[in-house]
C-alpha cells in the first residue's frame, strides 16, 4: 500500500514537471513569436497596371526604399487588367498579416463603385487604407502628327469628322476613360474609344500612331512628353500642377468644373494588425519627404501625398462620392467588359 502511494505520488510529481516543461516552453514561444519584428520576409506590392505606366513607376519609388527602409525586398507584382479591380481582389482575398499589400488606385476605389458595377469585393469594406502616395491629374496627349493640336481645334475636328477620331484608355472604367467620357458629354462630340491594359501599351500606340489622343496620367505621359513623342494639350486638375505650370487645364479652357484626377495610395486587406499599419504608414511618410523621392514624384506629377490612415479613409469617400455624382449628373454609361 505504501509502495502504490509512493508510485502515484512520483507520477504526480513527474505530471507536475512535465507540465511546468511544457509551460516554459510555450511561454518561450510565445516570446520568440511575439519578439519577431515585421517584415522578416519579402513583401508583395500588387499593382493594377502593367509596366510602363503612371501606377508602376509610382510603386517602383515607394517599393525601392521601402526595401531599403526594411532590409527585406518588396516586390512589385503587377497584375493589369479589369482597370485595376483584379489585382484590388487578390488583395482583398489576401491574408491579413503585412505581406501583401495594394497599390490603391482611383479606378477600382473610386470610379468602379461609382459606377454601381458589379464586383468580387466591396470597396468599403475589405480594405485597409493605410497611406495617400500622390495626386496626379490626367493629361490630354496627342500623337505628334495629330490634325488638332490644341483642345479647341480638336473639338471642331470632332464635329467635323463624329466617330473617327480615336482615343485610347488604360481600360474601360478607369480614370482616363471615364475624362474622355466627360470629355465628350461636355463638347457634345463623339469619337472613338480604345480601351487597353493599362497606361504602357496605350502610350505604345500612341506613339506608334495607331490611335491619335489620350488622356493619360501625368506619371506615364511625361517621360514621353519631355522626350517630345507626344504632345500635351491640357491637364485635367483643377488647378495647375506644380510639374507643369504653363499646361492650362479644361477647366481655363471653357469646360468649367472640368476635373478628373488620378490618386495613389497603399492598402492592405481589411483587419490588417493595427501596429503594421501605422508602422508602414510612419516609413512611407518619411520615405515622402526625402529630397530625392520628392523629385521623382513630382517628375510623375504627384502631389499631396503623405498623411494618417484615417485622412486617407476620408479622403477615399469623398472621391468616390465626387465620382458618383459624376456619373450621376452626366449620365454616364459606362461598359466594363
Amino acid at each position: 500500500m505504501f509502495q502504490r502511494a509512493c508510485c502515484s505520488r512520483r507520477d504526480h510529481l513527474f505530471l507536475v514537471s512535465v507540465m511546468v516543461f511544457i509551460s516554459t516552453l510555450l511561454l518561450s514561444f510565445n516570446s520568440i513569436a511575439q519578439s519577431k519584428v515585421w517584415p522578416d520576409k519579402p513583401v508583395k506590392l500588387i499593382v493594377g497596371f502593367p509596366p510602363g505606366g503612371g501606377s508602376d513607376a509610382v510603386a517602383r519609388v515607394i517599393a525601392i526604399n521601402l526595401s531599403q527602409m526594411w532590409g527585406q525586398q518588396v516586390i512589385v507584382d503587377n497584375r493589369g487588367g479589369a482597370a485595376g479591380t483584379i489585382a484590388a481582389d487578390l488583395v482583398a482575398k489576401s491574408a491579413p498579416d503585412g505581406y501583401t499589400l495594394g497599390l490603391a488606385h482611383v479606378n477600382a476605389m473610386s470610379i468602379i463603385p461609382a459606377l454601381g458595377q458589379k464586383m468580387s469585393y466591396n470597396a468599403a469594406t475589405d480594405f485597409t487604407p493605410i497611406v495617400l502616395l500622390g495626386i496626379t491629374p490626367n493629361i490630354l496627349i496627342a500623337n505628334v502628327d495629330a490634325p488638332a493640336k490644341n483642345v479647341k481645334d480638336l473639338v471642331a475636328y470632332m464635329k467635323q469628322n463624329p466617330g473617327k477620331v480615336t482615343f485610347g484608355s488604360a481600360g474601360n472604367g478607369s480614370t482616363q476613360h471615364l475624362a474622355f467620357e466627360l470629355f465628350m458629354h461636355m463638347a457634345g462630340t463623339q469619337a472613338l474609344h480604345i480601351p487597353y491594359k493599362g497606361s504602357g501599351p496605350v502610350l505604345v500606340d500612341l506613339m506608334a500612331g495607331h490611335i491619335t489622343y489620350a488622356f493619360e496620367t501625368m506619371a506615364a505621359a511625361t517621360p514621353h512628353i519631355q522626350s517630345g513623342k507626344v504632345i500635351p494639350l491640357a491637364q485635367t486638375r483643377t488647378k495647375r500642377s506644380a510639374a507643369y505650370p504653363n499646361l492650362p487645364t479644361m477647366d481655363q479652357l471653357g469646360f468649367v468644373g472640368f476635373e478628373a484626377t488620378a490618386w495613389y495610395g497603399l492598402m492592405g486587406p481589411a483587419n490588417l494588425d493595427p501596429k503594421i499599419v501605422q508602422k508602414i504608414n510612419t516609413d512611407v511618410n518619411t520615405i515622402l519627404r526625402k529630397p530625392e523621392v520628392q523629385a521623382k514624384m513630382a517628375d510623375v506629377g504627384a502631389e499631396d501625398g503623405g498623411g494618417t490612415p484615417a485622412a486617407f479613409s476620408k479622403f477615399i469617400v469623398k472621391d468616390r462620392n465626387q465620382w458618383a455624382k459624376l456619373v450621376k449628373d452626366a449620365k454616364l454609361q459606362v461598359d466594363l467588359n
